[in-house]
């Protein structure tokens, strides 16, 4: 674990990180693993019914924009808003008792609502009810008294406050410089007031750059050990935060957390939601608590209590039933580390712990009765003999696991043992000399301006290559990298390797390529996260009720509105395999795909209108498919740019190490130096490394 604190640390230091979080409490924090999320407010006594009828749109917390409530109607719900059974004591048992590490409370939603006594505003739970009680301060408290740290939800976005944009559908407007400074000051009040802070959640609002920033820093002024989310906007956070229920395709090389509610429909109270039965739904938290902590995150798992501050019996049973579970099974949770492979598997899921691996089966049944690991740099030095049989040969652990074990109505562990710390293991050996995109490892953070900008960004590029007596690189690059400066570490040496130029070769394309018809598609979802896959076709359009227009121009400018993705295809008959030069462009956001993969994805610089930019694409014989997914936040008129570069140059730069890299496997990471932030793309899609057999 304290390798994996020290290397998020250094990693944020290094590479322009804030990095402001003392180790001691980034460990504790990333060591919880897993936490209570409360979502409790004016909404709460609503319970998603509004004038006798249940509002089925959106989330019951905001009810006040999907039913279409009046400001001054929806702030007459205070007048009765008093929650007698709520009982913090209880609240911080219960989380213990499920297991929780952690507690993270609303102190106001959208609503604007304040969930404590502030002086900011009088549309507070003391001032505007009757019970005339600070909710935030009851359970900073008890957390106190209970030995549970306490972790605070804010919204940016506040639809009371008269100097903010009005309720919009999407929740992630602009902040005016008045709302601005309202934030500031509650949150002074919140970080100065309420004890010590483990976590801001920071939650919707379009900040810009400095306002992200001034937030970020104002909370580690006050508490420089109060980790801050993501949904701060702009890459100015101490963790990444998932979209909502939401979960990483893998690991991430970055702190990060997965909030997930009881019901994907609502986050708070809802009077008629169907709950179903209480042992599936504690499976399925139970899958998603293991599912991320084998990824490296933590959990957050919500509870939406009634308007009268009481705990759903349905929650409460569900959270008791995860936590028996944790009470046998928690130290493969808590305080450990993600797998230490890279590939998924079918039976389930792993954890690290020093010198442990923690087996979960909470997949399905493996088809021959066997799990089998890599591990030929470890000695197998004891297993759990309780439920399956375990033996290590010519390195490989072969666990013979009996079917009844999937069959149980709960989630076994299996725990094995070896001869020292299990390290994350080694890559695949990529085969032949030459390095690529392609065939590297990416290692993932996550980059954002905001929550519908979030995406999982690829910020350096490792391989594992065989090679005795390494001593010089080949940088392979084109017009786009020309200038760049990276970071290239060879067996844990760092090199600084300007691109300054080189030796020049030119692309050229083979006689008889085609560059077919050209067609357009949108809008779309007005998230920039999406699969690293895309199946379409020219009858297929990758949007819902879309379709595919056909269109002339390669380069286009058209009307659009903020929060919409747009598409581009254009098909390319090859002759042979060959790589091509494309000029490519976009507005907010460009991800490009050739033949249904992503090849490059990235945030163009923040309110940027348009960017064109190089990519170097590897053409199969025969058809290929080219399409760009445009993403447009901000702006009213979005742009495309797709053709072939009139400039075909690549450029060679050899680069000598200092001394020669001994032995014969060796890890050489890339990342591009000098990055707004630690979590922005590399953008280095375009780049090849080819290393030189040198005789012995």
């Amino acid at each position: 674990m304290k390798r994996y604190i020290l290397f998020i640390l250094s990693f944020l230091l290094v590479f322009g990180g804030q990095a402001q979080v003392s180790e001691k409490a980034f460990k504790q924090w990333h060591g919880n693993k897993y936490s209570m999320f409360i979502h409790f407010g004016l909404y709460s006594e609503l319970g998603g019914v509004w004038e006798g009828k249940p509002v089925t749109r959106g989330y019951s917390e905001q009810i006040q924009s999907f039913a279409g409530i009046f400001s001054d109607w929806y702030g007459d719900t205070a007048l009765r808003f008093n929650p007698t059974k709520f009982n913090a004591d209880e609240i911080v048992a219960l989380a213990k008792d499920a297991g929780m590490r952690s507690i993270v409370i609303t102190t106001k939603h959208h609503d604007g609502f304040c969930m404590f006594h502030t002086s900011t505003t009088d549309y507070n739970s003391f001032d505007a009810s009757p019970a005339h009680r600070d909710y935030v301060k009851e359970l900073s408290d008890a957390c106190q008294r209970g030995g549970i740290r306490l972790g605070l939800y804010f919204s940016v976005i506040d639809w009371h406050y008269p100097y903010a944009y009005p309720i919009s559908s999407h929740n992630c407007d602009f902040i005016t410089p008045q709302h601005h400074e309202y934030s500031k000051a509650q949150v002074t009040e919140l970080l100065t007031n309420y004890g010590p802070i483990s976590e801001l959640w920071f939650d919707m609002g379009s900040n810009t750059p400095v306002q992200s920033k001034e937030l970020y820093e104002l909370v580690h002024n006050l508490q420089p050990d109060c980790m801050v989310s993501g949904r701060v906007g702009n890459d100015q956070y101490d963790f990444s935060v998932m979209a909502d229920n939401k979960y990483p395709e893998g690991s991430l090389q970055c702190a990060w957390q997965s909030a997930a509610s009881m019901f994907d429909e609502t986050w708070s109270y809802r009077s008629w939601q169907e709950r179903g039965d209480v042992h599936v739904k504690a499976m399925e938290k139970l899958r998603s608590l293991i599912n991320v902590v084998s990824h490296g995150g933590n959990f957050l798992l919500n509870i939406g209590p009634k308007g009268d501050g009481s705990v759903v019996p349905f929650e409460r049973e569900v959270l008791l039933e995860i936590g028996n579970w944790l009470k046998q099974n928690g130290n493969a949770v808590y305080d450990t580390e993600a797998s230490p492979f890279r590939n998924h598997f079918e039976w389930g899921m792993i954890t690290r712990k020093g010198n442990r691996l923690n087996l979960f089966l909470s997949g399905t049944y493996p088809e021959d009765g066997f799990i089998r690991l890599d591990m030929p740099d470890y000695k197998l030095m004891k297993s759990d003999g309780k439920l399956a049989t375990c033996i290590q040969k010519s390195g490989v652990v072969e666990i013979a696991v009996p079917a009844s074990a999937y069959k149980d109505k709960t989630i076994h562990v299996l725990t094995l043992d070896f001869d020292r710390t299990i390290e994350p293991q080694p890559l695949a050996t990529v085969k032949g000399t030459m390095l690529t995109a392609e065939n590297a490892t990416p290692n993932y953070s996550y980059s954002c301006f905001d929550y519908y900008s979030n995406f999982r960004s690829t910020v350096s590029y490792s391989w594992n290559v065989e090679q005795l007596m390494l001593k010089q690189l080949e940088f392979i690059y084109t017009d786009q990298e020309m200038g760049k400066k990276l970071d290239v570490t060879v067996d844990g040496h760092l090199y600084t390797v300007d691109l300054v130029g080189g030796k020049t070769s030119s692309l050229s394309l083979a006689n008889g390529t085609v560059w077919g018809k050209r067609y357009f598609c949108g809008p779309g979802s007005g998230q920039f996260d999406a699969p690293s896959t895309l199946q379409t076709d020219v009858y297929h359009a990758p949007i819902r009720q879309g379709e595919w227009k056909e269109v002339e121009e390669n380069q286009a400018e058209f009307p659009a509105n903020i929060l919409e993705t747009y598409f581009l295809m254009q098909e390319v008959t090859s002759p042979r395999e060959q790589e091509v030069l494309v000029e490519v462009g976009a507005g907010n956001g460009l991800e490009v795909y050739l033949n249904g993969k992503s090849i490059l994805k990235h945030l163009n610089p923040y309110r940027c209108k348009f960017r064109a930019e190089k990519v170097l694409l590897p053409l199969l014989k025969g058809k290929n498919q080219i399409v760009l997914r445009l993403y447009n936040r901000f702006e009213k008129k979005a742009s495309y740019l797709l053709r072939p570069a009139v400039d075909q140059t690549l450029y060679r730069q050899t680069f000598t190490l200092d001394g020669t890299a001994e032995g014969r496997y060796h890890t050489i990471q890339v990342r591009q130096n000098g990055l707004p932030s630690p979590h922005s793309d590399t953008e280095l899609s375009n780049l090849k490394i080819r290393f030189r057999r040198l005789a012995k």
